[in-house]
Formats: structure tokens, sequence, C-alpha cells
């Protein structure tokens, strides 16, 4: 009975992982043979080689850099935790080296990219990179007092940021095909790169606004899917959280990507303005992206002035009623408007126009009534006032 019993507990390995030697040079795989197996598979070329990963590109002929590229990529596809500054020192420090030489590599006009430095280059962002961000960072309510506030860093930029240029690098060198590329930077790459821009750290979103736009410009067979990512992003902010913080980094990535659209604008880009550049005058933090807002909506009206009618219908729906901040904000986006659009157009939303601009001029705020003190301002709509008189009487 009692070999029975012992003989269904659990036996103790020969040798536990403990037991092995400990080498900071060699990464997680090295003592898992099937981890070992599994890494081959991502990355064939760098265990073919056999290549130590440790070694500088200038100590290798040029025939093998290729496969001394992929195994500095496999080195450098582990995530450590900065959480603890004292945790993985030295693992740190040398994934940051070898990050450093990557990006030197990619600088340098390197050979052109076979397909699997590609897969292991697009796998080792992934990894470094997607992310799911906390609770508390995707629940803060961005308001328009929050550009007093201090901005939320993240500990592990030290290595962010070099993953960040070595993936605009990439993208941008002219030994990447993006025939070849587009298989690996597909639709689900993308789609976590528009998620990555809710991030906390102001310098992440500036390294993904280069990045995304970058990817726009250099895969033109997915820029439809990257203006309905943002779009959806839009869409979300306005009808369902209003919380969200790279909103005036994806307005500032389309005010130049607006700026190449061909005349005339296609149906697709009206229904983006109509569906999701109006509607985000809607929110309460209009303040925080209102700039770069302003700049998307002039760059439409400026290529095809009728739509500068669909925009003050979108702003009349959707005026504030206690907000005079946001009012003025609106006020001054329709004094631009009206200086592109004629007569004929004009006429069309002049009516429920001032009506609303009668009520603005009896507020109660100083804000909006100051606003109408200025005298070119006065003046302006003074000017359509009499041009239009008969029709506002009748």
């Amino acid at each position: 009975m009692w070999k029975q019993f012992l003989g269904k507990l659990p036996r103790k390995s020969p040798k536990s992982d403990q037991d092995l030697p400990r080498n900071p040079n060699l990464g997680p795989n090295a003592a898992n043979p099937a981890a070992k197996r599994a890494s081959a598979a991502v990355f064939p070329a760098s265990v073919i080689a056999g290549i130590e990963p440790l070694l500088a590109f200038k100590d290798i002929p040029n025939s093998e850099r290729m496969n001394l590229f992929i195994s500095k990529l496999s080195l450098c596809s582990v995530v450590f935790d900065f959480t603890d500054p004292a945790k993985n020192i030295q693992e740190k420090e040398l994934k940051r080296a070898t990050l450093l030489e990557l990006l030197e590599f990619v600088s340098e006009n390197p050979p052109k990219f076979s397909e699997p430095a590609i897969l292991a280059s697009c796998k080792m962002c992934s990894i470094n990179l997607f992310r799911v961000f906390p609770p508390n960072c995707r629940s803060r309510i961005t308001t328009e007092n929050d550009n007093e506030d201090e901005p939320i860093f993240d500990p592990a930029w030290p290595h962010l940021q070099l993953v960040y240029d070595f993936f605009l690098r990439f993208v941008t060198s002219t030994s990447l095909e993006a025939k070849v590329a587009k298989k690996y930077v597909n639709h689900a790459f993308i789609s976590r790169i528009v998620d990555l821009f809710e991030s906390d750290d102001p310098r992440e979103r500036d390294s993904l606004k280069a990045i995304l736009h970058r990817v726009y410009g250099k895969f033109m067979i997915h820029r439809p899917f990257i203006r309905k990512c943002v779009s959806n992003v839009f869409h979300r902010f306005v009808f369902e959280t209003e919380k969200h913080n790279g909103i005036a980094e994806l307005l500032e990535i389309f005010g130049s990507v607006i700026t190449g659209f061909a005349l005339p604008l296609k149906e697709e880009h009206k229904i983006f303005f109509s569906r999701a550049l109006i509607p985000l005058h809607k929110p309460k933090s209009l303040g925080v992206y209102f700039q770069q807002l302003s700049f998307c909506v002039t760059q439409f009206i400026e290529k095809e002035p009728k739509l500068g009618v669909v925009l003050i219908k979108g702003l009349l729906k959707c005026w504030p009623i206690t907000n005079s901040q946001k009012e003025v904000m609106l006020l001054g986006e329709v004094e631009e408007v009206l200086e592109s659009i004629n007569m004929t157009d004009f006429q069309k939303v002049m009516v429920p126009l001032f009506y609303r601009i009668r009520h603005c001029m009896n507020s109660f705020n100083f804000q909006v009534t100051f606003f109408f003190n200025l005298f070119d301002l006065l003046s302006f709509f003074y000017g359509y006032l009499m041009r239009n008189r008969y029709y506002l009487i009748a």
C-alpha cells in the first residue's frame, strides 16, 4: 500500500532549472529544448546559421549579416519588468545595446530585407510594443484642464523608444519592399498600432504618430483600412466613452493626409468629413484637440467649399448651451468657414445661423458677448446680414 501511495507522488527531476548554470547572455530559450524548437520555427535563419547574436556586424562577412540581424532580433524579443529598477540589470543593458546595434544597422542602407528578416522584425516589435494598458490609464477622463497635469511616463520607455525608432527606420528604409512587407504589416498589426494611441505617455504617442504616418504613405493598399480604423476610434470616442488620449495626434496625422487628397474629393472622403470630423465638435473636451480639428476641417473646405454648409449644419446641431468656451471656439470656426463659401450656399443656412448668432449676442456670458464686440467680426456678420436682409425679413 505504501508503494502505491509513494508511486502517486510527483518525482523530482534529477536536475532542476535552478541547478542549471545561469548566463545572462543567453535568451530564455537556452535551457528549454522545446522552447528552442518553437523559436526555430519563428526565426529559422538565426537557428540554421547558428550565429552568436552578441557578435558585431562589422566582424562577420556581408553574406552573413542578415542572419545575424535575425539572431539579434530574436535576442530582443524578450520583455523585462521595468517596475523594479534593480531587476535583470545586466539583461536589460544587453538588450538595450543590441537594440542600438539594430537601429544603427537599419539606418545605414542595409541590403534588401529578406522575408524571414521582415517577419522577425515585426515579431520583435509586436512582442515589445503591443500590450494592454492598465485600467487606471484607460479610465482617465480627458478634459481641457488635463494640460495642466503632469503627464504619466512609462518606466519601460528606455527600451520602447529604441523599438519605436527601429521600426520607424525599418518602415522608411529603401531596403524594405512594400509588396513583401504587407504580408506582415497587415490589418491586425495596424489595428494594434492604432490601439496604442491610448497611451498616457506623450512621448509614445509622438512616436506612434510618426510611424502611422509613414505606414500610411508606404502601404497604399492599407490606406482605406487605416482611415476606417481612425474613424472607428472617433466614433467610439464621441458616442461611447468620451475618453481617449490620442485624438489630437490622430487628427494631426490626418491633417497632412487630407492635404494630399486629389480633386474632386471621393465620396468616401466626404463621408469621413461629415460622420467622423464634424461629430468631434460634440465632446466637452473639444479644447484639447480643437486646433488640430480646425485645421482638418479647413483643409476639407478649401478643397470643396460646398462642405462649409455641411459643417455649419453640423455645428448648429451640437451647439453648446452652457459651455461658453466651447461656444467661442465654434463662433471662430464659423467665421473662417463663411470666408470660403459663396453666397448661394450661405443662403441655405443663413436663417438658423443668424438665429443662433442672435442668441449669442444676447448671452449673459462675457466671453461670448466680448467675441462680438470686436469691430472686424461685427462688421463681418453685419455685411452678410445686410446683403440678405430681404430673405431674413421674409
